[in-house]
């Protein structure tokens, strides 16, 4: 078998029927469409969310349609590296909140901090924090630190 030999199935295509040809075509004049009302006319059926007179569900929602839906109840963390720790803190030190917001490493004090496990440790250090991940956990633990997580 040849590409110039594939053919669809019989009857799986049809010609589309030509309306508003004529008389003698059987569909002229209305071309099916009734005499008068908006289905006789052109662009008849209104955009994509049209509802009829009712208020389209999209504004029946009730969030600000801006640019998308931000969830109201989010948390935004503080987050740390422990390359950064490592520059800024000596061995045995306690790492917490107001230490951190001495050292100048959090972006904003009132949100919550989580520690991330870029880098390496290369001192012990206890540390406070809000969220650790698994990874950093994992590295400060190695380096002979300790992690306790505040509530």
């Amino acid at each position: 078998m040849k590409l110039h030999d594939l053919k669809p199935n019989v009857g799986s295509k049809q010609k589309s029927k030509r309306v508003g040809r004529g008389i003698s075509a059987g569909q002229g004049k209305t071309a099916g469409r009734g005499t008068k009302g908006a289905g006789s006319r052109s662009g008849e059926g209104g955009h994509l969310y049209r509802q009829g007179g009712n208020l389209p569900f999209f504004r029946r929602l009730p969030f600000f349609r801006g640019e998308g839906f931000t969830p109201p109840n989010q948390v935004t963390f503080n987050e740390i590296n422990l390359d950064q720790l490592s520059e800024a803190f000596k061995a045995n030190e306690t790492v917490n909140p107001e230490t951190l917001e001495k050292a100048r490493l959090l972006r904003d004090p009132k949100n919550p901090i989580v520690i991330l496990g870029r880098g390496e440790l290369k001192v012990a250090l206890k540390i406070n924090v809000h969220r650790v991940s698994a990874g950093a956990k994992a590295k400060i633990e190695k380096a002979g630190g300790a992690v306790e997580l505040l509530a």
